[in-house]
């Protein structure tokens, strides 16, 4: 397993106060799925005590962490039935195990289950603290609908209340507001901002991305990256990105797991097919020094994004003029 590493933050170069938070550590784990579930669940936390051995105090694993990626095909009458409970079932209790044992928070993804008579779930992402307790749930928002991902037909989307863009805290992590969306979330820049204006410090997505099976020739990892490091900019937040790797069938995942900063800079990286740990320790008041230099909250103009807001035009999948 590759540790890669990054525990001398780049110099923040609109700082003008001396920083007044404690830079923070974090880590994740870049996995394959692996049908053995005691091996899968070895090697993540194998990963888990690699990051702890060297400090983090957050370890971040991908998107539904223990599962086969489901949405190669549509879901049948009832694709929720192997769903679990996010407060009680195998993944939260391999995350509150893993915890304790550490003495990390972790950060794990899973299918919950949510009975409401059509068979679907949510796509979730939780937190637990090294008590073991959970602290941390976030619902998917965006759900795809494209080939080779079809999960609009295993999970339903997050609701929309106030409650789905708050950052998690807690006293035991420090001075610090994680945002926790999850992979499709990545590539609306509005799910940046909402977190930023919320006060996020660091956004987190755990991944399942890969190639495109009506287009097996398109590499779509530059894109994706570019999308998410410029919606770190924009928002002026940490990126941590979790992603798997390795053939699942119909699916490649392309690892490729990155954290970056507020400026852009991706300060580690995962390799495309190999299981890895990345460590770097965050300067989180460059969150501040960045957005006093370009004040992107401040000279927005909401008074224009009226249509933003308004339904989506099914019709028009392209825009309307």
């Amino acid at each position: 397993m590759n540790i890669i590493t990054c525990f001398e933050p780049p110099v923040s170069h609109a700082r003008v106060d001396a920083p007044v938070r404690e830079p923070l550590r974090v880590a994740l784990v870049q996995h394959r799925w692996q049908a053995d579930g005691a091996a899968l669940r070895a090697e993540l936390n194998e990963g888990i005590a690699k990051a702890a051995e060297l400090g983090a105090k957050a370890v971040f694993l991908p998107e539904v962490t223990f599962s086969k990626y489901p949405a190669f095909v549509r879901g049948g009458a009832n694709p929720a039935a192997d769903a679990e409970d996010p407060d009680s079932g195998p993944t939260f209790t391999f995350a509150a195990e893993a915890a304790l044992e550490h003495g990390v928070f972790v950060h794990a993804s899973l299918y919950e289950r949510a009975d409401q008579g059509d068979g679907l779930g949510f796509n979730t992402a939780i937190l637990v603290s090294p008590k073991g307790e959970l602290v941390g749930r976030t619902r998917k928002l965006h759900i795809p609908i494209s080939a080779g991902y079809y999960e609009d037909t295993y999970f339903r989307a997050g609701p929309a209340t106030e409650e789905a863009y708050a950052p998690h805290s807690h006293p035991d992590l420090g001075d610090v507001r994680i945002g926790m969306p999850t992979c499709w979330d990545e590539w609306f820049p509005e799910v940046a901002r909402m977190y930023s204006l919320a006060g996020a410090d660091v956004i987190v997505y755990p991944t399942a991305i890969g190639s495109e099976p009506t287009f097996p020739a398109f590499d779509t990892q530059p894109l994706w990256q570019h999308v998410i490091v410029g919606n770190g900019i924009t928002a002026g937040t940490f990126m941590i990105v979790p992603n798997r790797y390795g053939d699942e069938g119909e699916i490649t995942f392309y690892g490729s797991s990155f954290i970056s900063d507020p400026y852009g800079r991706v300060l580690v990286q995962a390799p495309r097919d190999e299981s890895a740990v990345l460590v770097a320790d965050l300067d989180l008041d460059q969150r501040k020094d960045w957005l006093t230099l370009f004040p992107f909250l401040d000279t927005r103009r909401p008074d224009t994004y009226g249509r933003l807001t308004a339904p989506v035009e099914r019709e028009y999948p392209f825009g309307r003029a």
